[in-house]
């Protein structure tokens, strides 16, 4: 059979409408250093026996340590863990500088923090294409269910939230979430609510308007007050792993928005300015358009007020 004509950015695009967890996977090397790799390839395999798999590029340069190893961890990340994925999803050469970890099963680091965590024997190693896909039989597991686990979806990390249709309820039970009861009164449901309402109507008309997913705008929002900007900064601006960064801008200039001024260098062409003109008015049009259902003082207000709370979070 053939190998089917795809365009690989297109179809890693495709891959990315799957929501995955982000981990860590760690193991020691044949001089007994810790190595450690960020992954969302991890899966559950199996009950009877308790097995789980991940792959890892051929690539990589930690591949020898992992095909070699007895055992390896799995430390499920959390919601707060964006800069342990960055470090080691990045080409450092001591990625445990500074991370506080202590060590498992087989000598395989164990991060402090975590949302959950998997000390696995190795079961098999197996051929996958460009990939290894390792399969680890689980000895030991611990989780914090109280840590939101960090998410990966269409290229940037996101967190997990109680999707707000099962908020919902035909019983009579409505009135009392819309009219002050706990849900309907609470802060972070309605923060929440408003960003599903206001985002489901905008990114549909990114797409059919100026062509763009969520990813480019997000991306050209933060070049249209900064047309030339680091990779790297970029990276903590849209909250996307560089590899998952560079992938969209590369996507970015074969579409002439953006051009490499060099390896590390992002610079906003004429049309991808033109285009973030118009993201930019499409955008306040919609915001104006929510903010017109009050009263002018009170919009005014309301964006005043989640400024302070943002400000004194940070």
């Amino acid at each position: 059979m053939s190998q089917p004509d795809f365009d690989p950015k297109d179809f890693r695009r495709a891959l990315s409408q799957f929501p995955t967890g982000v981990t860590v996977i760690t193991t020691v090397d044949a001089d007994g250093k810790p190595v450690g790799v960020t992954a969302s390839s991890f899966n559950s395999v199996s009950m009877e026996p308790t097995l789980v798999l991940w792959s890892i590029d051929k690539g990589a340069h930690s591949l020898s340590a992992f095909e070699k190893a007895e055992h390896f961890a799995v430390n499920v990340l959390g919601s707060d863990q964006v800069a342990t994925s960055n470090n080691f999803a990045s080409r450092g050469e001591d990625k445990f500088a500074n991370a506080a970890y202590s060590a498992g099963l087989g000598g395989a680091p164990l991060l402090d923090d975590y949302a959950a965590q998997f000390e696995c024997k190795t079961w098999a190693v197996y051929e996958g294409g460009d990939h290894l896909i390792l399969v680890g039989e689980v000895i030991n597991y611990r989780y914090n269910d109280v840590i939101e686990p960090l998410v990966f979806a269409r290229g940037h990390y996101a967190i997990s939230a109680q999707h707000p249709e099962t908020m919902k309820s035909p019983s009579s039970c409505d009135n009392a979430n819309t009219d002050g009861g706990f849900v309907g009164d609470y802060l972070l449901y309605l923060v929440r609510n408003l960003y599903q309402e206001l985002s489901a109507s905008l990114y549909p008309k990114l797409q059919s308007e100026c062509d763009i997913n969520p990813e480019e705008w997000r991306i050209l929002a933060r070049m249209d007050s900064c047309p030339t900007i680091s990779i790297s900064d970029l990276t903590g601006m849209v909250l996307q792993p560089e590899i998952a960064l560079r992938q969209t801008a590369d996507w970015m200039a074969e579409k002439g928005l953006v051009e490499y001024q060099s390896k590390d260098i992002l610079k906003v062409t004429a049309k991808g300015s033109g285009i973030a003109a118009q993201l930019r008015d499409l955008a306040i049009a919609e915001e104006a358009e929510l903010l017109s259902k009050l009263p002018a003082n009170e919009a005014g207000q309301l964006k005043a007020n989640l400024k302070t709370l943002i400000e004194k979070l940070s």
